[in-house]
């Protein structure tokens, strides 16, 4: 019986060396599971990009993107503002823009509105047309705002960056040269759970963030005391957690609200205003950081 079991052991134990042996991959396969490279390509017509992002919707992040826009302007700067949000545009209505773009055949213009150059797909579009796009035709607007516009000597583009972290913001980030992203949020939980992938999202594609701000952070009642419907400290204690700067507060105000519905953000509106001047720290805070 032993002769025929011992080369049968030899037999399983041959066969369980050539099993454990790991296979060698092809190029052709290695190429597919290494992870692409990319090339960003910088917005031509500009020193620098900031992105301006929220990973839910709802938490101001186009009123943070206007008003920066416009702080800076009042700082000296020479600034332009991208609405990268496709599928929700909120330039137009919030700078009362009513116009089309013109074109030379090889770029659009941008339009001038507060000293400032604008760009969204929503003045190509009708304000109540739905963007009913897929994630290509997405890319190719992307694709024309950044290198097929004719952005004249700016020193900052502000990217109003859609919400989430979905294929436009997967492009952008990808394929264009950012030089820093700002996440834009509310304090409370729910919102926060998305900023953390926000912030994962970036690290991960090598986009520096510059900081978190928490919007709509407080409001102060008719008693002159602060109330925090939305919680307290959320933001900040994300940001320690992520080894995040924390950019500062921006309370609940109506007339930001309204100066926005107007087409007339409150910077532009009313500079003096307190929440006016809290942006032009956050804008004084980028200039001294790039210029």
């Amino acid at each position: 019986m032993s002769k025929y079991i011992v080369p049968l052991l030899q037999k399983t134990s041959n066969d369980k060396t050539m099993t454990d042996k790991k296979p060698e991959l092809s190029d052709a396969m290695k190429s597919k599971l290494n992870p692409k490279k990319f090339t960003k390509n910088p917005i031509l017509g500009t020193k620098f990009t900031i992105a301006i992002s929220s990973a839910k919707g709802g938490v101001g992040k186009s009123t943070f993107a206007t008003n920066l826009a416009l702080a800076l302007k009042q700082l000296g700067c020479r600034v332009g503002l991208l609405d990268a949000d496709i599928y929700g545009p909120s330039i137009p209505k919030m700078f009362n823009i009513n116009e089309k773009p013109k074109s030379d055949g090889q770029k659009l213009e941008p339009i001038n509105k507060y000293e400032i150059q604008c760009m969204s797909i929503g003045f190509l579009t009708d304000q109540q047309t739905p963007m009913i796009w897929r994630g290509p035709m997405v890319t190719s607007a992307i694709k024309t705002f950044t290198q097929k516009v004719n952005w004249k000597e700016l020193d900052f583009i502000i990217v109003d960056m859609p919400p989430g972290t979905g294929d436009t913001q997967l492009t952008f980030s990808q394929e264009i040269k950012l030089d820093g992203a700002i996440i834009v949020s509310t304090p409370q939980e729910v919102a926060l759970m998305d900023v953390k992938r926000g912030i994962k999202m970036f690290d991960k594609l090598g986009v520096k963030i510059l900081g978190l701000v928490d919007n709509m952070s407080f409001f102060i009642g008719d008693d002159g005391k602060k109330y925090k419907i939305f919680g307290e400290g959320g933001v900040k204690r994300t940001a320690e957690e992520f080894n995040k700067n924390f950019l500062g507060e921006i309370p609940i105000n109506p007339v930001v609200g309204e100066a926005g519905d107007n087409g007339k953000p409150i910077v532009e509106e009313n500079p003096n205003h307190a929440i006016s001047k809290i942006y032009l720290e956050f804008a004084n805070k980028i200039k001294l950081t790039y210029l």
